[in-house]
């Protein structure tokens, strides 16, 4: 069947969602987000942090109301939960007192089954996710991926039309996550599983290619959907074939053509003072800057191939790579990271030379940093309330991303040998 022809079973359209600074002044995370999810289909919400992904998905799931726009759920207004339509988080969220039997059965209370029944089911339930003999025993005998096992039999349960999963592998370490999302899989692909559609949020790209026939591509501030993938690859998919590769590619390109929008819009704004600045620490930025340096990178590398090498994820590297970019010691172009040269001469420096280059490019290519350099410089006592410097910022930024660009800053500051905070009297004063 054709996907256009296929039945719709869940449907957001036009959704936005504002929540209410400490000022009363609405702050929109969503934006116009329309999402289709079709009988039969795997569809995957992909986005960094802060893209709204996880308000999005709760929204789908009747859990929180938009501000704007409406949900239908199978042709009907959703508003609320809906029977039908379970969700599995990122965290485990057992009951600690309860075994994993009791565990399951906790999702069947409030829909008036009797108990012979509700024992049917749950034991069935844990016996295909692959938990069986696993039934009496608690949480704290299990490993994370056996208690994120009970989070997928809790939610299996109940015979889910629509699955909705918020970052369910995250939690977990490599090798498990791969089992997990592979048992995930084969019960889908073999139709065991009682779920018509699954909708998966996720900020790990090659996940999203491995396990979704759409992927969604989620911008931030506020989100707003940025691309539509489709992902025309039989299961089950190998991450070494040129096509999933490709795909893989398109994304990192997307994501990165959004990262230099984002940062050239707000240099055009309030002399870039308005710009938030990535939490990227100094250490993160020196170790990418060493590692972009060595061979076989030689200066330059597919963010793909460097997220591979360092283990790092999006929501890791990005971050990173934007830094660099504005600090102008790399050059974030499409899916590719390049030093630039003073980049090449920073993997060089020792510590001394790699403090004063660090600052020279603050200075320059910062605007907030020589902000606070004036102000503290033009004070006699060189210090300053770290609540003026939110202020300003707050005009401009979210309350969220005013405070995480002021704690960049000063990590920046301090590594700069520019100016350092006073926990004790809430300041930033002048080294």
């Amino acid at each position: 069947m054709d996907k256009a022809a296929k039945a719709t079973v869940l449907d957001l359209h036009n959704v936005s969602k504002d929540f209410a600074k400490p000022s009363g002044e609405p702050l929109t995370v969503l934006a116009q987000i329309d999402v289709t999810l079709r009988d039969g289909e795997i569809l995957g919400l992909l986005g960094r942090s802060g893209s709204g992904k996880s308000t999005l998905l709760r929204i789908a799931a009747g859990l929180i109301a938009p501000s704007d726009g409406e949900v239908t759920y199978r042709g009907r207004l959703l508003d609320g939960p809906a029977e039908g339509i379970a969700v599995v988080f990122q965290t485990f969220a057992l009951f600690p007192w309860l075994t994993v039997l009791e565990n399951v059965e906790t999702s069947l209370d409030a829909l008036g089954i009797d108990r012979q029944e509700t024992r049917r089911r749950a034991l069935m339930a844990i016996d295909l996710i692959g938990l069986d003999g696993f039934q009496s025993a608690y949480p704290r005998e299990l490993s994370g991926g056996m208690r994120q096992r009970v989070g997928f039999a809790r939610a299996l349960v109940i015979d889910p039309i629509v699955l909705l999963m918020d970052e369910p592998f995250s939690a977990l370490d490599i090798l498990t996550a791969e089992t997990l999302r592979t048992d995930l899989l084969d019960l889908w692909t073999s139709h065991r599983l009682p779920t018509k559609a699954i909708l998966i949020v996720t900020h790990n790209i090659e996940e999203a290619v491995l396990l979704c026939d759409r992927i969604l591509v989620l911008s931030s501030n506020p989100g707003r959907i940025a691309a539509e993938i489709a992902v025309d690859l039989p299961h089950p998919r190998n991450r070494l074939d040129t096509e999933f590769h490709n795909i893989v590619d398109e994304i990192y390109a997307i994501l990165t053509s959004r990262s230099l929008a984002a940062i050239g819009s707000h240099k055009d704004m309030s002399d870039g003072m308005s710009h938030p600045l990535p939490r990227a620490s100094i250490n993160r930025i020196s170790g990418l800057i060493e590692r972009l340096a060595q061979p076989p990178c030689d200066g330059k590398a597919e963010l793909v191939k460097l997220r591979h090498m360092l283990n790092l994820q999006i929501d890791e590297l990005f971050p990173t790579a934007e830094a660099l970019h504005i600090l102008e010691f790399a050059e974030l172009k499409a899916d590719t990271l390049a030093l630039t040269a003073a980049g090449h001469i920073f993997a060089e420096a020792d510590m001394e030379e790699r403090k004063r280059l660090f600052r020279e490019h603050l200075l320059r290519f910062v605007p907030l940093a020589a902000h606070i350099k004036r102000v503290l410089d033009d004070r006699a006592v060189h210090r300053a309330p770290k609540l003026r410097f939110e202020t300003e910022l707050e005009d401009h930024l979210s309350r969220g991303d005013a405070e995480k660009t002021l704690r960049t800053i000063i990590d920046w500051g301090r590594y700069a040998e520019l100016f350092t905070y006073d926990d004790h009297r809430r300041s930033l004063v002048a080294l």
